[in-house]
């Protein structure tokens, strides 16, 4: 591979990365927003997770 090849790999992949780490810290919020938010019951929203 030239070094040109190498620069686009890993631009490509510390791309991937962000998207993956992106899309994942979205999905744990709305996780934990539909477990504890408005339409949680009380004791769910007591629990030590939604603290």
């Amino acid at each position: 591979m030239t070094r040109g090849n190498l620069l686009v790999s890993a631009s490509v992949a510390l791309l991937c990365s962000g998207i993956l780490v992106l899309f994942t810290d979205v999905e744990v919020g709305m996780v934990h927003w539909f477990n504890c938010g408005p339409w949680a019951s009380e004791a769910a929203r007591l629990e030590k997770r939604c603290r």
